[in-house]
């Protein structure tokens, strides 16, 4: 049996402002229509693999539940990392949860926001390197150099296995561009991916000589794990005690057992705004357009207009990025830089490195078209059979105008039913809900009004979603 695990954690900082903290890059629409998540559950189709598990962040878990339901795979387990302690613990977590009712799968560990353009060639590699993963070795995935890449690590290749690939030499830390050259021109080194497939049993196994604080603060963790739907939480304060590192350092580095299958296909770890030019289908002057987007003289180009029309005149080698809070002018080679704007808004105090303007929620989404003095416009979308907690509110009162299906409101002791033109008044304090009862999605225009208008003044009283 095989079972997919795929990490969907992390920030994505370096390609903001699409990536945002509530709403990172594995999330998004980068290259084609399909997110990044999206996009590695369809590469799975025809390996014959079971269910996957997929490994994200508390705050991510209702979008991630909502993308693979969107891509076809229901009611998958989510393993909720409490907080992030690097790929070796959220990898043991998945092998412990694997092997939780007696079986022992391969498993297939993927980052959900990486690109792969050639199918066929990943499934073929992956097919090679299960023969070794039977044969006890713990595989990675080395991608064949295109270029001096000085952003990536490298695996050097040793001995051949087989027919398969090869045991690993060495890890290799990124390079200067001189050294980088030299890899390129010797042909054993490749990329370090980031894609494993091995035995749950000989990882854990390896864990337990490499690794062992690791594995036993996630045994603690996973003795406590509580189920909520398809949601799985590991226990906080055993998770919060176990230490900080990545597969490579705590495992890969030391063990005697670590392979290399080299893979050629189309890999693109889609890591900046460069690397999305570089992916994406370009005009004749090698410029990458997305959106409504115009150009006279311009080359070599990335521009993504997401809300409005952008326009470039005369310009080479440039990264646009539009959106409704934010936009982003960079040099294409030193997009690098742009989480150090990440770290000025938190150093700010601002938010619009958290969320969009439009902010997703289980039941629908939000989008606060209007703000002022004590006032704040939003346009809301509830999804059929979708409900938002029972609540109340300190600081603030609401109304709502219906635009378009059908609302079931809460008020107190009452329940109305609102339909297109017409409106409603929740006065501050006031216990409420909001509930779609049809089978179109309900569109609304709240407008609230008072001292504090901030996400934190909602006291849930009942919530399906389990956020009460």
């Amino acid at each position: 049996m095989l079972v997919p695990v795929i990490m969907a954690g992390g920030m994505g900082t370096r390609l903001w402002p699409v990536s945002r903290e509530h709403y990172p890059k594995q999330f998004c629409a980068l290259v084609g229509d399909s997110t990044m998540l999206q996009q590695t559950m369809r590469r799975l189709d025809g390996i014959g693999a079971a269910t996957p598990l997929t490994v994200c962040n508390e705050e991510h878990r209702f979008l991630a539940a909502e993308q693979l339901r969107q891509a076809g795979v229901e009611n998958a387990p989510i393993l909720l990392e409490p907080v992030g302690r690097n790929t070796a613990p959220a990898i043991t977590l998945a092998a412990l949860q694997a092997t939780a009712n007696g079986a022992d799968p391969l498993l297939l560990v993927m980052p959900a926001d990486h690109l792969i353009q050639n199918v066929p060639a990943f499934h073929e590699g992956l097919s090679r390197a299960k023969a070794l993963a039977e044969e006890g070795w713990l595989v990675t995935f080395g991608i064949v150099p295109t270029c001096p890449e000085t952003g990536f690590g490298y695996i050097r290749r040793g001995k051949k296995i087989g027919d398969s690939g090869f045991a690993v030499a060495s890890f290799e830390e990124k390079p200067d561009l001189e050294t980088a050259k030299a890899y390129l021109k010797e042909g054993a080194c490749d990329w370090n991916s980031g894609m494993f497939l091995f035995r749950a049993s000989v990882y854990l196994d390896a864990m337990h000589k490499h690794a062992p604080a690791i594995l036993e603060a996630c045994r603690a963790a996973m003795t406590g794990v509580e189920s909520d739907a398809y949601f799985l939480r590991p226990e906080r304060a055993a998770f919060e005690a176990c230490p900080s590192d990545s597969i490579d350092y705590a495992l890969m580095e030391k063990t005697d057992r670590a392979a290399v299958v080299p893979l050629d296909a189309g890999w693109n770890d889609i890591g900046s705004w460069s690397a999305i030019w570089e992916a994406q289908d370009r005009d004749a002057d090698g410029n990458a357009l997305i959106g409504d987007v115009l150009q006279v003289a311009s080359k070599n180009s990335i521009v993504s207009a997401q809300k409005r029309l952008v326009a470039i005149v005369g310009v080479e080698d440039l990264v646009v990025v539009e959106t409704a809070d934010a936009v982003l002018v960079a040099k294409r080679d030193a997009v690098q830089h742009v989480k150090e704007i990440v770290s000025q808004l938190k150093s700010a105090d601002r938010t619009e490195h958290v969320d969009h303007r439009r902010v997703y929620r289980p039941w629908g989404d939000y989008d606060s078209i209007d703000f002022g003095n004590r006032y704040q416009v939003k346009r809301i979308t509830v999804k059929p059979g979708a409900k938002l907690s029972v609540q109340k509110h300190h600081h603030r009162a609401e109304h709502w105008v219906v635009v378009r299906g059908t609302a079931r409101v809460l008020k107190g002791e009452d329940t109305i039913m609102l339909t297109e033109n017409q409106s409603t008044y929740i006065p501050l304090g006031e216990i409420h809900a909001l509930e779609n009862p049809g089978k179109i999605p309900l569109e609304l225009i709240e407008v609230q009004s008072g001292s504090y208008l901030g996400e934190d003044d909602i006291v849930r009283l009942e919530d399906r979603y389990g956020r009460a």
